[in-house]
C-alpha cells in the first residue's frame, strides 16, 4: 500500500541550508501515464544538490554559495546552466535514487511494480540534439528522491540485479554515469595516463575507478588526508593538492611528456596548472567547478599543443546503460563514506560542504 502522504525534506527557496524544511505531510506523488513511482532505499548526496538550493548555476539568482564553499572574490556574472528559470519551489532535492517501484502508469507494464531499480537522473527529449537533449533533472526541474516516494519516467528507472545495499547503490547515479560520460567522451584508452582533480570527491573517486577498469594509469590530486584511502583504491600516483608546484609534482612522476587526460571537477586556480601537464595532443574533461567557475588559462596551451576540451553536463541514456551493466558485473566498488537518516539532510549538506569525505554521502528514508 501506498500512503497519500509522506516524509520528505523540501526546499523552500534559494539560499541556505535553513532553507531545507522536513515535513510528514507532503502528497506522495502518483505516476503520470508512463511513469513509475519508486519507493526510495536511499538517495545519494551530490554537489548538484548544493548549486541548486543556492542558486549557483544562476547568474541571475543572488547566491550564498560563495560564502558556503569558500569562495571569495570570484564573478558569477556570467555563469551559465541547464536551469537558469525552471527550478521552481518548493522542490524536492535528490537525484541519486536506488529503490523498488510501488506503482505504475496506464502504459507501463504492472509486472514491473516490486521490480528494484537505479534511477537515472537525466530525463531527456530524444528529437533534440544529442549533446542537448537533458531537459529536466532529477531534484531540479522536478522531484527527486529526499523523500519516501518519488514518480519517475518508466524509462528512466533501469531494473538493476546485484547484493549491494540500496545506500551503496545510490552513490552511484550522478557522480559515476557523469565520470563515464568525461571519460567517454575524452576517449580514454588502455596505457593512458589520467590526471584526476578532487580525487576524493564522488565524482573523483568514479573517474579513479571507471578509469583503472579502462586499463589507464591514475594520477590523483587531493589532500594530503585522503592520500592513503585513494591508494587503497589503486591510484598510481598521487599528487597533494596545494603542497608545491603541481607541474612540477605530476612531471616527476609521468615525465615532460605530460598526461594524455586531465579530468577536472575543481576548475578555478587550478584550471591554468591543470593544462599545462597535458601533453601535445591532450585531451581535458570537465563536469563541475567547485574551486569556483571562474579561471583563467594559456590560450597558447590550447592553441600550440593541439588540445581537446570538453565539457560535460548531459550523460546519455547508453552511458547510464552501461554504468548498470558495470555494476551487475561487480566491476565497481560503492564508497559509501557516509548515511544519514532523511531528516538530518542538513547535517548532510554541511558534511558535504566540508569535502572531509571519501567517496558518498547518502541518506535513507
Amino acid at each position: 500500500m501506498v500512503p497519500t502522504r509522506m516524509r520528505a525534506v523540501v526546499l523552500t527557496g534559494h539560499g541556505g541550508i535553513d532553507r531545507l524544511v522536513a515535513r510528514d505531510d507532503v502528497p506522495t506523488p502518483q505516476p503520470g501515464h508512463d511513469e513509475v513511482v519508486v519507493r526510495v532505499g536511499a538517495c545519494g548526496l551530490n554537489n548538484t544538490d548544493i548549486n541548486t538550493r543556492t542558486g549557483w548555476y544562476d547568474s541571475k539568482v543572488e547566491s550564498s554559495v560563495t560564502e558556503e564553499l569558500g569562495l571569495h572574490g570570484r564573478d558569477d556574472g556570467a555563469a551559465a546552466s541547464w536551469n537558469k528559470s525552471t527550478v521552481t519551489f518548493p522542490r524536492i532535492q535528490g537525484a541519486a535514487v536506488a529503490g523498488v517501484i510501488t506503482a505504475v502508469g496506464g502504459s507501463v507494464e504492472p509486472s514491473r511494480i516490486g521490480q528494484r531499480v537505479l534511477v537515472d537522473p537525466s530525463v531527456r527529449d530524444p528529437s533534440l540534439p544529442r549533446r542537448a537533449q537533458l531537459v529536466e533533472y532529477l531534484g531540479s526541474e522536478r522531484d527527486g528522491g529526499f523523500a519516501e516516494f518519488v514518480a519517475v519516467p518508466s524509462v528512466n528507472a533501469h531494473a538493476v540485479e546485484t547484493s549491494l545495499t540500496d545506500a551503496e547503490l545510490a552513490t552511484f547515479p550522478c557522480s559515476y554515469d557523469t565520470a563515464e560520460e568525461m571519460l567517454s567522451r575524452a576517449a580514454l584508452a588502455a596505457g593512458e595516463t589520467i590526471l584526476v582533480t578532487g580525487a576524493g570527491g564522488g565524482v573523483g573517486t568514479a573517474l579513479i575507478q571507471l578509469a583503472l577498469v579502462r586499463g589507464a594509469q591514475v594520477v590523483a590530486v587531493a589532500s594530503r588526508s585522503k592520500q592513503q584511502r585513494l591508494e587503497a583504491l589503486g591510484v598510481h600516483h598521487f599528487v597533494a593538492r596545494d603542497e608545491g608546484d603541481l607541474r612540477a609534482s605530476v612531471e616527476h612522476l609521468v615525465g615532460e611528456r605530460g598526461v594524455d587526460v586531465v579530468a577536472d571537477v575543481v576548475g578555478g586556480s587550478l584550471f591554468g596548472p591543470v593544462l599545462k601537464v597535458l601533453r601535445r595532443g591532450g585531451r581535458y574533461t570537465s563536469s563541475g567547478a567547485i574551486g569556483g567557475p571562474m579561471a583563467a588559462m594559456d590560450l597558447r596551451d590550447l592553441i600550440y599543443k593541439d588540445l581537446e576540451m570538453y565539457g560535460i553536463t548531459n550523460p546519455t541514456a547508453d552511458t547510464f546503460r552501461r554504468l548498470v551493466h558495470l555494476i551487475e558485473e561487480g566491476l565497481l566498488r560503492p564508497l559509501l563514506d557516509a548515511a544519514y537518516p532523511l531528516e538530518d539532510l542538513r547535517m548532510a549538506q554541511e558534511q558535504l560542504l566540508k569535502r572531509a569525505h571519501v567517496g558518498k554521502l547518502v541518506v535513507v528514508p
